[in-house]
């Protein structure tokens, strides 16, 4: 004799869950857990802690954020830090970076060859060759095939 069809306790998955009539939108997140501090960035490049300004600036990024404003607003931050950086002191800050600090940097450097502004072209360039000089190849690579970007 056939058993009953109506019981749903034989599935392993719960199709319901799937139904299109139930979608649900990922939550959006907060603005203010995303992105780093502009103002203990700023307050470390008055202090002229440049190297500290850069871990800081680097710190918390909005690679998962879906919001434009947040990334546009990291990425300005990152690059005021990066262009007050005097020349001779940006191979000591790259060397005080681990090889995920490296990557993250780079992937700013690309995000600002995107937009150039006020000489930030020869800014990044500059920093782009330690960073190479640093990173190899490979930091390359996984920054122009990471699906997450800054």
């Amino acid at each position: 004799m056939a058993k009953s069809t109506l019981s749903s306790q034989f599935r392993g998955v719960d199709i319901d869950e799937y139904d299109e009539n139930k979608f649900v939108d990922d939550q959006e997140e907060s603005g203010e857990l995303q992105g780093p501090d502009a103002a203990e960035v700023d307050n470390l490049i008055r202090q002229g802690d440049m190297i500290a300004a850069l871990h800081m600036a680097l710190k918390n990024p909005p690679i998962n954020s879906k919001n434009a404003a947040v990334k546009e607003k990291a990425q300005a931050v990152v690059l005021k830090v990066l262009t007050n950086f005097k020349s001779s002191e940006i191979e000591a800050a790259i060397k005080s970076l681990d090889k995920n600090g490296i990557d993250l940097l780079m992937k700013y450097i690309y995000k600002g060859f995107e937009k150039p502004s006020d000489n930030s072209s020869a800014v990044l360039l500059q920093w782009h060759e330690k960073a190479f000089a640093a990173g190899g190849v490979g930091c390359i690579m996984r920054v122009l095939t990471a699906r997450k970007t800054v």
